[in-house]
């Protein structure tokens, strides 16, 4: 299959766009793709991942600094970059700003993610017991918010489901 855009390489990424259920498809080549990937590939509304990043961080950071009344600015000990500046670029200056911000970050990459700690993918074909484990995990984690929440029926239910869950580990 031919580029799309250059009609003269083999398309090797495939986008879909889909627009009030319709679907749109664009077969590019590397090259025409990474000239496309600077104009976020023609779709519209063009929105670059570190902005959309640093709009979450701004909003986050600015709402801890309502609740608590204007927090002290931090600064990264190793890069110098300050909370401020991963606010409005949306990006880190060193891997110890992950550290440094944490208190901060934290809370926002558990909205998003669901979980503030990578746990990976396992393949269904071959996890057997690593998705076990995996499940019983984000179970108990459940078991924990549903027992705060005072929601003791759903907690058994939970409970039970784990027990059953850890017998198939052996």
């Amino acid at each position: 299959m031919l580029c799309d855009r250059c009609q003269k390489n083999t398309a090797q990424v495939h986008l879909t766009q889909i627009i009030n259920n319709t679907a749109h498809q664009m077969n590019l080549c590397p090259s025409c793709a990474a000239e496309l990937q600077a104009e976020s590939f023609g779709f519209v509304p063009q929105l670059n991942l570190h902005d959309f990043l640093a709009g979450l961080i701004n909003h986050h950071f600015a709402g801890a600094n309502l609740k608590h009344n204007t927090k002290p600015q931090i600064h990264c000990e190793k890069c110098g970059v300050s909370d401020s500046q991963v606010a409005k670029s949306g990006l880190f200056g060193c891997s110890d700003c992950y550290q440094r911000f944490g208190e901060r970050v934290q809370p926002l990459l558990k909205k998003i993610h669901g979980s503030n700690s990578h746990t990976g993918k396992v393949p269904k074909r071959t996890g057997g017991k690593a998705l076990i484990s995996k499940e019983i995990r984000l179970l108990k984690n459940e078991l924990k918010e549903v027992i705060q929440l005072e929601e003791f029926e759903r907690a058994a239910a939970i409970r039970d489901k784990i027990k059953e869950l850890e017998k198939q580990l052996g």
